[in-house]
């Protein structure tokens, strides 16, 4: 029921956004931008704060008009940064810190863009490559972690700064921002005025052509190690958009695991990804 439900309200406001689209289609546009930017969950709340970023440092930075919140689990002096994905927080780390704190590394995890405890309403990529960039800056990591988009966001901040991190594990990555843009205008059953607007403004507002926004496009030329893992039964981000990644992408290796789903959670996995760190 409620998987009917979901889809008879999609098509319902996309057929809103539509009918707008010819009467008012800044007021069309601006709503679809905002269901397409604006993260339902994922937030946390100050006076409830998960018991496993609880027992880490916190650290509040301020980029422009934004404020961001970082979490730190002291170690030596080498140092991995975990990039949670789309409507997460860092506290999607809980069950790999497990395993990378027998490291003895320094493990830094940043709330992306209108997620956790940072500011904002928008998530977008080009600006959580910001909050990246900054931490880099500071803390210079040698490896870097991302689930999801925050994997795609670590190919674009590579691609753009180009840091010198000695490895990169990307976890049900999607590879190209045109498939996602694509699905959303599927979903929503959006006429052509409107996905037109949203490739417009890409565009425009980070200086990007929607083809090129692609983690395959961004991670080509590195040769930085790395490694990538995705589900064959991932829903969330297909299979596919991992192999594109791992085709590029030259110097990682290609784990493909089976029944994790996009959470990619595995004691296995997560043992493996801590093999890959130290070797």
């Amino acid at each position: 029921m409620k998987k009917v439900v979901t889809t008879i309200t999609a098509k319902t406001i996309g057929l809103y956004i539509n009918i707008l689209s010819y009467v008012a289609p800044n007021k069309s546009f601006a709503l679809a931008y905002k269901l397409f930017s604006e993260p339902r969950k994922g937030r946390i709340k100050s006076d409830k704060i998960p018991k496993t970023l609880q027992k880490a440092t916190h650290e509040t930075h301020t980029f422009n008009e934004h404020q961001f919140q970082t979490y730190t689990w002291q170690g030596n002096d080498d140092v991995i940064l975990l990039i949670h994905g789309w409507e997460s927080n860092a506290s999607r780390w809980k069950k790999l810190l497990s395993h990378l704190t027998k490291t003895g590394k320094t493990i830094i995890a940043i709330d992306g863009p209108a997620h956790g405890l940072s500011s904002g309403k928008e998530f977008n990529v080009p600006t959580y490559a910001q909050f990246i960039d900054k931490i880099v800056q500071q803390y210079n990591p040698k490896v870097a972690i991302g689930h999801s988009l925050g994997g795609n966001a670590i190919a674009y901040f590579q691609a753009h700064y180009q840091h010198n991190f000695e490895k990169i594990i990307l976890l049900g990555a999607p590879s190209d921002f045109n498939v996602i843009l694509k699905n959303y205008i599927k979903m929503l059953s959006l006429n052509n005025r409107v996905n037109q607007a949203l490739i417009n403004f890409v565009k425009q507002r980070f200086n990007l052509n929607v083809d090129d926004f692609s983690a395959s496009k961004y991670l080509k030329n590195t040769t930085i190690p790395g490694l990538i893992a995705h589900d064959v039964e991932d829903t969330v981000v297909l299979f596919e958009e991992g192999k594109k990644i791992a085709k590029s992408w030259k110097t990682a290796q290609f784990i493909e695991t089976k029944g994790l789903g996009h959470s990619m959670h595995d004691n296995y996995l997560y043992q493996t990804i801590v093999q890959f760190i130290e070797a």
